[in-house]
């Protein structure tokens, strides 16, 4: 096991390398000069040359590209060009916010994603299974964009129930060195910040759970009505278990691989930062950190930012893969 995850972690080397490869090409290319962004529409000719020296814009690209690969070697994300702070101090408390957010957002839809597909494979061709199943089409297809719309008119114009928007009420102060706001005012006993907290997460954490959710019950259902077929099972069953026991116990930890793999996939999409419900939200997530930085053409942030996110993926992947040895004592790792 400890051979493996090394392995897996020297192969996170080139693939981050051909990630900030990639993304520095990419941007590269893109239209616009930074400087000029600086500098406003009016700026000279000789000041937008000015800064674009001191940003070393007027390098070659393999000059530009090493420069920012020996920066990064050394712990260092680069400066951002609109607030001239220091991107490490300034990408984390939007990343904490997008991981909080993501959290919630899991927590329900994996709650709500495994039980609706275990009942529907457990009661299939059922009216239960047919309306779940429908549920589960409509939220794979329903844009993300009109469902929060939605949940505001309803739960929070029409009905006043939660907020809008916002992380927290304006009027709300939260000390917090981590930047993950529930948990620590859930530890500081500080319950009134916490219920405020958790009132405006409810409504983009549930729009954000949507797809996955889906995804989730699909898929549970599926593996589920094959793991029921199983041997196994209709023994478990011929010896009396209890329902409850033979589902949780025996079928759902034989169906569990790929529903884990889901969820593995759809957590690290989601924190690559759901742009669409954070700007819709007013969430100061990622997502929104780094589609403001391409509004403002603030290079170091956009390469950053992606980088980061590409590496939580790859570190999410590797946790599952070592969870299927966790879940299923049949695989090994060598």
């Amino acid at each position: 096991m400890t051979a493996y995850i090394i392995r897996r972690i020297l192969m996170l080397i080139p693939v981050l390398f051909g990630v900030s490869l990639l993304v520095f090409s990419i941007i590269y290319l893109i239209p616009g000069n930074p400087a000029q962004v600086i500098l406003g529409q009016r700026a000279t000719t000789e000041a937008i040359a000015e800064v674009e020296r001191q940003l070393g814009l007027d390098q070659p690209f393999y000059i530009q590209y090493f420069s920012y690969i020996g920066d990064l070697l050394t712990g260092d994300l680069g400066t951002s060009i609109k607030t001239k702070t220091a991107i490490s101090e300034e990408i984390w408390p939007y990343l904490a916010a997008t991981m909080e957010l993501t959290l919630v957002a899991m927590v329900i839809a994996i709650f709500v994603g495994v039980n609706a597909g275990i009942i529907s494979a457990w009661f299939h061709n059922s009216w239960f299974d047919y309306i779940a199943m429908i549920l589960a089409l409509i939220g794979v297809s329903m844009p993300v964009f009109w469902l929060g719309l939605m949940e505001q008119y309803v739960f929070a114009v029409r009905l006043d129930w939660l907020p809008s928007t916002g992380r927290y009420d304006p009027s709300t102060v939260i000390d917090s060195i981590t930047n993950f706001y529930l948990i620590d005012t859930l530890i500081q006993g500080e319950f009134g910040k916490f219920k405020n907290l958790l009132s405006h997460i409810i409504l983009p954490g549930a729009a954000l759970a949507t797809i996955p959710m889906a995804i989730i019950a699909r898929m549970t259902r599926s593996t589920m009505l094959e793991v029921m077929k199983s041997d196994f099972i209709r023994t478990a069953r011929a010896k009396g278990l209890n329902n409850i026991w033979v589902v949780y116990k025996h079928s759902l930890r034989n169906a569990v691989i790929p529903v884990l793999t889901v969820v593995g996939l759809q957590t690290g999409l989601l924190l690559g930062g759901a742009i669409l419900t954070e700007t819709i939200f007013g969430w100061p997530g990622i997502g929104r950190y780094i589609y403001d930085a391409i509004q403002a053409r603030d290079y170091p942030v956009i390469q950053s930012g992606i980088l980061i996110i590409a590496t939580i993926f790859v570190i999410i992947n590797l946790i599952v893969d070592l969870l299927y040895a966790a879940i299923d004592p049949r695989i090994k790792y060598k």
